[in-house]
């Protein structure tokens, strides 16, 4: 955000985070994006080393007390470094909202403190193989065996399916029951019946261990399940909170790195006489960027703001959707211009700009697809709109023949 729009505080934790992006290895990116590294536990580590993990947390546990107005902040200077970094330093912020507003005292010391510090990586199981936005058709069932539960079935997609300590892990507890009544989540530790069967070979976003886990009869302590026993639907709508504003944040990052490296060349980079920025084709590329950033990092914003004022459920399901789809989607297309902008070279690895491209594509996918998003907001728009009462001017009268009733035939 512009700096004038930020307090002090946020400023200084804008500098804090940048400081710690800056002393990323350069190698750690080149090697993730080559598949050298499956898991970079040492990020997140020094992450953790400077609290920069899970700051809305309570400092109890290990978080700041802030906001999602500052986490965002953090979220999208992180967004710089790559899309597998960015989401790897997310899942603090994400399993940890599963477990602050959820879990018990117990496991907020077990799980969350120790995440928080960076000594413990988390990763989330929601996609089955046999659907992925079909969230309440999973078909991974755990059943009550005295003081364990045991759990039988299969995640994929899992970011950190490779490194993570812990996954959470949402199961069906009562066959007969409806679908949104029917699921709980547990904090399920590495360890026998937890089998990674396949790390997947990624377009982009490499690096962070993605993967299928095979749950066989994995045997899950009681005091490891999560809220109440058929109650996960709650923790499943509040987690699409920190879903949606980490991949939002973190794509303003990814699509600032890239417009920032395109407008840096094309005052070098010199054809018929003059630097490229002279010519509108390509200025005008940068404006139509710079004004499509501005306008998502600015509904971004609104929906941190919308989401820490409490505001109605309803509001804050749209704008965080609103936010996700324009945000992912406003990633890929200034990424998009900025390649068009330096032409073939930017298709090259001389400059990073084809793997910002490759990255920003799951961005879209991810998290909620950009349909799932549409699919929220207008749904959110239409009950609010016919279900509130009106405390504004009824603009439909402001027309000359607004009296003709006849006229207006709806069946």
């Amino acid at each position: 955000m512009l700096d004038f729009m930020l307090t002090p505080e946020q400023l200084k934790l804008r500098d804090e985070v940048r400081a710690f992006v800056k002393s990323v290895p350069r190698q750690l990116i080149l090697d993730m994006d080559a598949e050298r590294v499956q898991f970079p536990r040492q990020f997140l580590e020094e992450a953790g080393a400077r609290n920069l993990l899970g700051l809305r947390f309570s400092k109890e546990y290990g978080g700041r007390g802030l906001k999602w107005s500052d986490e965002i902040i953090a979220l999208e200077e992180v967004g710089v470094l790559s899309m597998s970094l960015s989401c790897l330093y997310s899942m603090p912020s994400i399993v940890g909202e599963a477990i602050d507003k959820f879990g018990t005292p117990a496991q907020k010391e077990k799980f969350l403190k120790p995440t928080l510090a960076g000594k413990m990586a988390s990763a989330e199981g929601l996609t089955e193989p046999r659907g992925g936005s079909d969230f309440f058709g999973a078909t991974t069932v755990a059943r009550k065996e005295g003081d364990y539960y045991v759990l039988k079935g299969q995640k994929r997609f899992i970011v950190g399916a490779e490194g993570a300590d812990y996954f959470l892990i949402y199961a069906r507890t009562d066959p007969n029951a409806p679908s949104h009544k029917s699921l709980s989540a547990f904090l399920v530790e590495r360890g026998p019946g937890v089998k990674v069967e396949y790390v997947y070979g990624l377009m982009g976003t490499r690096g962070g261990g993605t993967g299928r886990l095979v749950l066989d009869n994995c045997r899950v302590p009681a005091e490891n399940l999560l809220g109440q026993e058929n109650e996960a639907s709650k923790i499943f709508y509040q987690m699409m909170i920190p879903e949606r504003m980490t991949s939002a944040a973190g794509s303003l990052g990814m699509a600032r790195a890239a417009l920032e490296v395109a407008a840096r060349y094309s005052t070098r980079r010199k054809a018929f006489g003059q630097t490229i920025n002279k010519f509108q084709a390509v200025s005008f590329k940068i404006a139509d960027s710079i004004t499509m950033l501005d306008a998502a990092r600015g509904l971004v914003y609104a929906a941190a703001r919308a989401v820490d004022a409490g505001a109605d459920p309803a509001r804050c399901r749209r704008m965080v959707s609103e936010a996700k789809k324009f945000a992912t989607e406003t990633a890929w297309a200034v990424i998009n211009n900025a390649m068009q902008v330096m032409g073939g070279i930017g298709y090259t690895r001389v400059y990073p700009i084809e793997r910002l491209l490759r990255d920003a594509r799951l961005a879209i996918i991810w998290t909620g697809t950009s349909e799932i998003m549409n699919l929220i907001i207008q749904h959110e728009y239409y009950r609010e709109l016919i279900g509130s009462p009106a405390g504004h001017r009824d603009v439909e009268q402001d027309a000359h023949d607004a009296e003709r009733l006849e006229e207006k035939v709806y069946e």
